[in-house]
């Protein structure tokens, strides 16, 4: 396993996360503010007001495929991050602060709320973006944790499905990556950058998807200027979409192998991990690239596996996945993190990006 250099001793959570991946679903939530852990503090640099909360656009899909056929455990380990960070404002917080009675309360606030997810930055807004980043990174840097963040607006998202928006044009997204990476600091961060935007990008241009990963190179760049200690990955779709070759391919043309930390895999869907394990080792040996790249998988909701009928929203019988962690024991797989937040609808349960107290319920049992 190729770890993070984060030298963190603190346990975290964090709730409130949007998701919007294709193909077994990606769901949208409001951006929510994690904690993680961080080495040194920040710059000195005024703290910004708290982060605003707005929803995530609706989940994207791609033809079902088969479902894995080894699901993982029922029974996610309890084992908590050393490493990640909680946030304390969420929708599955929130309902927990009003309703205090409710007889699911215990078990979600347990085996949910208090878990580190990521938070999501959705809106196109340049004039913000950069203080609601650093109100994350600078509590982040203040709790000694790493936070999850996943910026979100590349033009043309969900190819204009259900989680369509974004920045206006490339020119426009560029800068607006700019602004969020202003907002980083100097810890440690780990970056999910743009879910869909790789995978997804069969419905582009030749010429489109050229410009598209041109930004995205560029963007992983930005990050690693602003804030060196960033971990910055890229789209990998999951191992029921693309084939590692294939997806390899996309990875390389966006600059993947020079521009990022590694990939990420199974955002807001349901593989198991054991066959997101492998689907990211065969697409890191098909990229190539310097061997410190690594993998982070999506385990939020994949604990049964994906449903044997390929449904991406809100599918029953589902259950929560590992917990997150910087410390998988995997060669080439730095975490698994809860990128997307359970509980948040994709759309079936309640409003997409909402969260559906009976479907938290329901995968923590």
């Amino acid at each position: 396993m190729v770890g993070f250099a984060f030298a963190v001793a603190a346990v975290g959570a964090v709730s409130g996360a949007v998701s919007a991946l294709g193909d077994g679903g990606g769901v949208s939530a409001r951006p929510q503010v994690t904690r993680s852990p961080s080495l040194a503090p920040l710059p000195a640099v005024p703290t910004p007001s708290p982060t605003r909360a707005s929803r995530a656009p609706s989940p994207s899909r791609t033809p079902a495929s088969s479902p894995s056929p080894k699901p993982s455990p029922t029974q996610p380990p309890e084992a908590v991050s050393a490493a990640l960070y909680r946030s304390p404002d969420s929708q599955v917080l929130d309902w927990i602060r009003d309703h205090p009675d409710d007889p699911r309360r215990p078990l979600i606030e347990r085996r949910i709320a208090d878990r580190p997810a990521a938070v999501w930055f959705t809106e196109y807004d340049p004039d913000q973006i950069t203080g609601e980043v650093r109100q994350v990174t600078s509590a982040a840097a203040g709790e000694g944790r790493v936070p999850v963040l996943v910026p979100y607006a590349i033009p043309g998202r969900d190819c204009g499905g259900a989680s369509q928006g974004g920045a206006p044009d490339l020119n426009a997204y560029d800068g607006w990556i700019r602004n969020f990476s202003a907002g980083l600091g100097r810890s440690p961060v780990i970056v999910i950058l743009e879910p869909d935007a790789i995978a997804q990008s069969d419905c582009l241009s030749d010429g489109d998807r050229t410009a598209r990963f041109a930004s995205l190179a560029g963007a992983g760049r930005s990050i690693h200027a602003a804030d060196p200690r960033a971990r910055v990955y890229f789209d990998a779709g999951h191992s029921g979409w693309h084939d590692a070759e294939e997806m390899a391919a996309l990875l390389r043309a966006a600059g993947a192998a020079t521009s990022s930390d590694g990939i990420f895999t199974n955002v807001s869907n349901f593989r198991a991990t054991a066959d997101e394990v492998a689907f990211a080792r065969r697409v890191l040996a098909a990229l190539g690239g310097p061997s410190r790249l690594g993998a982070v998988i999506d385990t939020s909701r994949n604990g049964r596996g994906a449903p044997p009928d390929g449904q991406w929203c809100d599918p029953a019988g589902r259950a929560l996945g590992r917990a997150p962690t910087t410390d998988t024991g995997e060669e080439r797989i730095d975490a698994y993190l809860w990128v997307k937040l359970p509980g948040e609808s994709d759309g079936c349960r309640g409003a997409a990006g909402t969260f559906s107290p009976d479907y938290a319920y329901d995968l923590a049992r």
